[in-house]
């Protein structure tokens, strides 16, 4: 509870103007040859604006005292990451003020600012980790794509060690704010993230619970019943924050079909 406090103090007092970051759309397949491919790090977004690391929401981070000391003075967007299958300890280290943040990196996988192409872009920062090797940031690995079997051999062998999937993006383009055809996201199944509007009650089992929330993204509003813990219907996730959620295409309205909880974000 102490911890959380500090972490609701600080936030409160120290909200930026949410960056704009580049966001995925879903592989369907597009025509992906010459593109880039990197692993999909299940970390937490993470914008480094030349002073300060900043989330998706517009919260500055608390890293310990002299984590961003060697980070250069251009922007870079990238993951706060460690090891695969630890995103809820990433997610409470790095969004507390007390964390530890031992193993966590920022993981680059573009320079915003930077000119030419996404080679290029990072070329630029991976210059300055020469300079600085210590600086707790890393590169992304960039592949190109011969086709689209490439692509999803790729994601096999990332599923089989454990990682969450696969990043596509067009390298000849520039950074664009916003979601855009030049990022793609391939996975096994499909997630995104959604503001929760409201809660419903639960029936039967759940009476006294929380049956189902109400939640809204850029496809509109819909309900999410399934996938909760009986501890997340308990202390359900707040009105107003956001979740993760899986689901398996869209329905003729065009929203998720089988939405289902998956975590908090």
């Amino acid at each position: 509870m102490k911890s959380l406090f500090y972490s609701i103090i600080f936030f409160a007092c120290s909200v930026y103007a949410a960056p704009n970051l580049m966001l995925a759309k879903e592989f369907t397949g597009q025509d992906i040859q010459g593109w880039a491919m990197s692993e999909k790090l299940d970390g937490v977004r993470a914008y480094w604006d030349g002073k300060q690391l900043i989330s998706r929401q517009g919260n500055a981070f608390t890293p310990p005292k002299g984590f961003t000391q060697n980070f250069p003075n251009f922007p870079m967007d990238g993951e706060l990451f460690s090891a695969r299958g630890e995103f809820e300890r990433i997610s409470a280290t790095v969004r507390s003020s007390k964390g530890d943040w031992r193993g966590i990196k920022l993981y680059v996988f573009d320079v915003p600012q930077a000119k030419g192409t996404l080679y290029q872009r990072l070329a630029l920062a991976q210059q300055h980790l020469q300079r600085f090797p210590q600086a707790n940031f890393a590169i992304i690995e960039q592949i190109p794509v011969k086709n689209e079997a490439h692509a999803r051999q790729f994601l096999q062998k990332i599923e089989k060690m454990g990682g969450e999937g696969v990043m596509l993006r067009n390298p000849n383009l520039p950074y664009q704010s916003g979601r855009v055809n030049q990022l793609l996201k391939l996975k096994g199944t499909q997630d995104a993230e959604c503001v929760v509007t409201q809660h419903h009650k639960g029936k039967g089992k759940y009476s006294g619970m929380l049956g189902a929330v109400s939640c809204k993204n850029e496809w509109g509003e819909f309900r999410i019943g399934s996938g909760f813990k009986d501890s997340d219907r308990k202390n359900p996730p707040k009105i107003g924050s956001t979740i993760t959620f899986k689901y398996r295409g869209f329905t003729k309205k065009g929203t998720p079909r089988f939405a289902t909880y998956w975590r908090k974000y």
